[in-house]
């Protein structure tokens, strides 16, 4: 069978190619230009183009919660994660909480709790830090979100993904950003990677898509390719 996929003619058909899985998943998405570039002049948003926010927001839709390192949160001026009425539609027509869970990775806890991600959350978003946390901004946080601080001198993500879990996050989207990603390939946690390539020469600069120590390739197998105009969307999953 094909790997190569038609553009879908509606929201379900693209629903089909990225669907929420039987057991628990931790996807990626990611965008980078032809030559390996993550942003544009410092932000992402200088690589999108068709289809790129389709996937983007059907994505979000599926999923229980999502996960941002707290740098991509600031850099990239995240707001509240409100979905569209239809999206909020589609979660209760199949089971799912109206919004999804907007989870924060922050080992400093130096966050601006006046974004809107924080201050016009439509659930109390969930911040993931360690113990050995700032003790002065420990309890400012809590005002906003709900703290939960996992192992000492950083955060045990394998723990902090299993105490979402644990909330009833089974299916997890995580948009980064590098460090954060970087990590969790290091931890064997990814499942999923969605990456969509966009038609642009950057140039040198801007970082990889992971950032971090190295560690043991991981084996991953393609789901399928889509394309729009120049635009090119892949979906990995992990051998098993």
């Amino acid at each position: 069978m094909s790997i190569f996929r038609s553009w879908p003619a509606d929201r379900d058909g693209l629903v089909a190619l990225y669907p929420r899985n039987p057991s628990p998943t931790l996807r990626v998405n990611f965008i980078a230009s032809a030559d390996g570039a993550v942003t544009v002049d410092g932000l992402s948003g200088g690589l999108h183009g068709p289809g790129d926010k389709e996937i983007f927001d059907s994505l979000r839709m599926v999923c229980d919660a999502l996960i941002v390192g707290a740098a991509t949160v600031k850099a990239e001026k995240y707001d509240a994660l409100r979905l569209t009425p239809e999206a909020r539609e589609w979660r209760v027509a199949h089971g799912l909480p109206e919004f999804p869970l907007m989870v924060i990775v922050s080992s400093s806890l130096a966050l601006d709790l006046d974004q809107l991600v924080f201050s016009d959350a439509p659930l109390r978003p969930v911040v993931l830090t360690h113990r050995d946390a700032p003790t002065d901004r420990l309890d400012e946080v809590a005002h906003a979100a709900d703290v939960i601080a996992i192992g000492h001198g950083g955060i045990d993500l394998p723990a902090a993904i299993s105490a979402l879990h644990d909330l009833g996050a089974r299916q997890l989207l995580c948009e980064g950003g590098p460090a954060l990603l970087g990590a969790m390939i290091g931890q064997d946690l990814v499942t999923e990677l969605c990456l969509t390539v966009s038609p642009l020469l950057v140039g040198g600069g801007p970082g990889r898509l992971a950032t971090g120590a190295s560690s043991l390739p991981r084996a991953m197998s393609l789901q399928h390719i889509l394309t729009l105009q120049d635009m090119l969307f892949l979906r990995y999953a992990r051998r098993t």
